[in-house]
């Protein structure tokens, strides 16, 4: 019999229970997660210490205990091995027509897709269906993000004749709680689909023996898979920064942010990407005090030249202070354990106090169980991510990859696109065209784009128009006038070849936009299109009209 009690973390401050990943009878390995603990200084996960059965779980999600009290009781492996054969012994084999490794965005709509055209899938999922994007990424960034927008709005509220009695506070267990909730809605729906089409789901960690075969180690059997045809669809993880400090308590990555039920006063965030950036907003809105350390000079990535400057502009506007050209060169804690983080500027030295630290440096390739040295698989440049062609293949006969793993780009809607590539090659033959992928960055206001950026398309005889949302009667009406449409057309082509909206429902817009590239319709057909009044896609119309004759509204 082994104990587990709660550790002893640094700052003296409550220790609540977080997400609890076993129950009484689950077999564990050792250095497998058995809860996480919330600490205010970062989520930690407390790991079992050995191989065992749980014998008893002693508390639960949302409990507040002490450092030394008992959470967990576990029978040893070694001592239960005759009662519970099974959790160590148990070995099958299975074959499919298709077996996809991972049931992310990418994965779970590849297996739909095959299912519908009546092949036999396998997915082997280590965690939970959904992946990144659905249980750590985009669905609770933006449940979060949503409670920040309601906590900002209600901060304003007399702007509209609406005044508070006292004031708003934000409850982040309960913030915490809601995230959950709709996180496990979501789950339970993609689990439902996969029921209803057929798809086999093996929970456990598969990693593959040759290019038809992978070994899955489930918490109580091992599964050998033998199968047609492989879809590695393993994702991404949140990349880390080597620098002295980054594994101090005050430090955080995004997945640790996603369950902290503690708002911190302050937290600096360590990159202006995309990731960056929107847990800026979030805790901006939520009182928090936000500073951003970019090593870039520019925000946003690759993100157009002219909305990277808008949302600088917005965001210190907001009260966030933004250091671009900035390298961090180490993090520590003073004796408040505060985290202290030291960046060069300029050929100059400063540093950033704060209560936390977010790692926002981007996502990697998960390349967990592939074994591509041992199976010759060939990855990209630096080996960052599995190669493929445009039809998703690997070089290896039979296998092929998708979504954030082949790091060509990383975004959900992008994986379940080139999940339905991979299944159609399989099928009959299919290739991948990336030129109308729009992107959208859940920021303040948002910010969408597709097809080519201003600069991308300068080398070619464009005209581009411009309609501002501050001429818009939907917008103004919300309050959120902030932003424009920008259009690119190609003048010898007469045909849209790039958008970018900065503002109100710009993740929504850009659809349309996307919509109009992708069938190579002109500024002109657009325009002819009757949009209905009030909405913010009047913004939209307008912007044609720019480009053949000139907005109405302007």
């Amino acid at each position: 019999m082994s104990i587990v009690k709660m550790p002893v973390f640094p700052g003296n401050k409550p220790i609540v229970v977080g997400k609890i990943y076993v129950k009484a009878e689950d077999a564990v390995k050792a250095g497998d997660p058995l809860l996480e603990a919330e600490t205010g200084k970062g989520v930690k996960t407390i790991k079992a210490p050995n191989d065992a059965v749980i014998s008893e779980v002693m508390c639960r999600s949302g409990d507040t205990v002490a450092a030394g009290t008992e959470i967990m009781r576990l029978n040893d492996i070694e001592a239960s091995v005759s009662e519970t054969p099974e959790a160590v012994k148990k070995e099958e084999k299975k074959h499919c027509d298709i077996l996809i490794i991972g049931g992310g965005p990418g994965g779970y709509v590849a297996a739909i897709v095959a299912a519908q055209h009546h092949k036999h899938v396998i997915i082997a999922e280590r965690s939970a269906l959904g992946g990144t994007c659905l249980n750590v990424g985009c669905i609770p960034t933006k449940t979060l993000i949503k409670s920040g927008e309601v906590y900002a709005a209600m901060q304003q509220s007399d702007v509209f004749g609406i005044r508070l009695q006292g004031n708003a506070e934000v409850d982040m267990n309960a913030v915490i709680e809601r995230k959950e909730k709709v996180v496990s809605t979501l789950v339970s729906g993609v689990e439902y689909l996969m029921k209803k089409n057929q798809v086999e789901i093996i929970y456990g960690t598969a990693e593959l023996s040759n290019s038809h075969e992978a070994v899955v180690a489930g918490k109580d059997k091992q599964t050998i898979v033998e199968a047609e045809s492989v879809i590695i669809a393993t994702g991404s993880v949140p990349a880390k920064i080597n620098i002295e400090g980054v594994d101090l308590p005050c430090v955080m990555d995004s997945t640790g942010a996603l369950s902290r039920r503690s708002l911190p006063a302050s937290i600096t965030i360590i990159g202006g990407g995309v990731i960056g950036m929107e847990f800026a907003f979030l805790y901006r809105n939520l009182g928090v005090q936000v500073t951003v350390i970019e090593f870039m000079d520019h925000l946003l990535g690759k993100m157009d030249a002219q909305a990277s400057a808008f949302i600088l502009q917005e965001a210190e506007k907001k009260g966030i202070h933004i250091h671009l050209s900035a390298q961090v060169k180490k993090i520590q804690e003073d004796d408040d354990h505060h985290a202290v983080v030291s960046y060069s500027k300029d050929g100059h030295d400063f540093v950033a106090t704060s209560e936390l630290v977010l790692s926002a440096v981007g996502r990697v390739p998960n390349m967990e169980g592939i074994n591509a040295e041992k199976l010759g698989l060939v990855l990209n440049e630096r080996g960052r991510g599995i190669k493929v062609d445009r039809h998703m293949k690997t070089n290896l006969e039979g296998v092929y990859a998708i979504g954030d793993v082949t790091n060509i780009i990383q975004l959900a809607h992008a994986a379940s696109y080139q999940g339905e590539i991979a299944v159609k090659d399989i099928l009959a033959g299919a290739e991948a065209d990336y030129t109308c992928i729009p992107s959208v960055v859940f920021v303040d206001p948002e910010v969408a784009s597709v097809g080519l950026s201003e600069a991308e398309a300068s080398a070619g005889e464009i005209e581009v128009s411009q309609f501002d949302f501050s001429a818009n009667g939907k917008a103004l009406s919300q309050g959120s006038s902030e932003g424009y449409v920008k259009l690119i057309q190609d003048k010898k082509e007469n045909r849209l070849i790039g958008c970018t909206i900065v503002g109100p429902d710009a993740s929504v817009l850009i659809s349309i936009a996307a919509s109009a590239i992708q069938n190579h319709l002109s500024a002109e057909q657009v325009a002819e299109t009757i949009f209905p009044h009030p909405t913010t896609g009047e913004a939209l119309k307008e912007a044609a009209l720019g480009l053949c004759g000139g907005s109405i509204h302007a």
